[in-house]
């Protein structure tokens, strides 16, 4: 229900991680997402894995586009994790068809590392409005396994996003594709220098608010799994929420579409 969102330790610190990691595990956690992106998270929870290895699913991430980026990528991080294979490794950052186009040779590699057995399943990932229009031309093209992209509800506000999506959750539920939903509990891009999470956007922070993200993401048809958001404050708070998540019906999504459709949308991602 709840996957790891390893960005959470993007600047973390070894204590820091050890227990929020701990915690998370503590909380029935059993999948974690990481990328060699995600600054020092890598580093950090690659100590810790060994131990929970037999009980803990890893999915990592590769930005590269040749065949031969990625390979050397995996490799790298099947190192740093102290892994002899990843679960699930997923081409990252797929956030429209033309840089799907651009990444014909890093999917080769991908399905190269899945019969060589580096991986179990592969997968694509990505954010921005553009997202689940190219991960639905990326299933019809190659057997991926899993999809990640964004699913909240001031998405679903917008008619075409929710289009969009809707069509990708359908067509994933027809042919035995995993879905995992990212920014389940984003509330808008970050106004002034003040930013009070680490997550590059502003998420919601408060209980209820933050219930109502991951409700809705879980109740969404299709859906199979939430990622926490990427600060470790903010992933306490998301992880008890999925603890206590029921379910939403019809008119609690529509209520908490309406709640948040006067917000402006995230997307695009702040240039780094």
């Amino acid at each position: 229900m709840a996957v790891l969102g390893g960005a959470a330790y993007y600047d973390s610190d070894p204590a820091t991680t050890e227990a929020s990691f701990a915690a998370a595990m503590a909380a029935g956690v059993n999948h974690l997402d990481v990328a060699p992106q995600y600054g020092r998270a890598e580093e950090l929870l690659g100590p810790l894995i060994p131990a929970v290895r037999d009980r803990l699913f890893i999915a990592c991430k590769t930005l590269r586009h040749s065949a031969d980026g990625v390979r050397a990528q995996l490799e790298a991080s099947l190192a740093v994790l102290r892994c002899n294979h990843i679960d699930l490794y997923q081409l990252h950052g797929v956030t429209g068809l033309d840089e799907l186009e651009t990444r014909a040779g890093a999917i080769d590699a991908i399905v190269a590392a899945r019969a060589e057995g580096l991986c179990r399943w592969i997968g694509i990932t990505g954010h921005n409005l553009g997202a689940p229009e190219a991960h639905l031309e990326a299933l019809r093209r190659h057997d991926l396994d899993t999809v990640m992209f964004p699913v909240n509800p001031r998405l679903w506000s917008d008619t075409v996003y929710r289009r969009s999506a809707e069509a990708l959750l359908d067509y994933a539920s027809e042919h035995d594709v995993g879905v995992m939903a990212i920014k389940a509990v984003a509330a808008r891009p970050w106004v002034g220098p003040a930013h009070t999470s680490a997550t590059w956007y502003e998420p919601y922070t408060g209980y209820e608010e933050v219930s109502r993200g991951v409700r809705f993401a879980l109740s969404t048809p299709g859906v199979h799994a939430f990622c926490t958001p990427g600060d470790t404050g903010v992933l306490s708070v998301a992880l008890e929420a999925a603890a206590a998540s029921t379910g939403m019906d019809r008119a609690e999504r529509q209520a908490a579409i309406a709640a948040v459709a006067d917000e402006p949308i995230i997307f695009p991602m702040p240039a780094a």
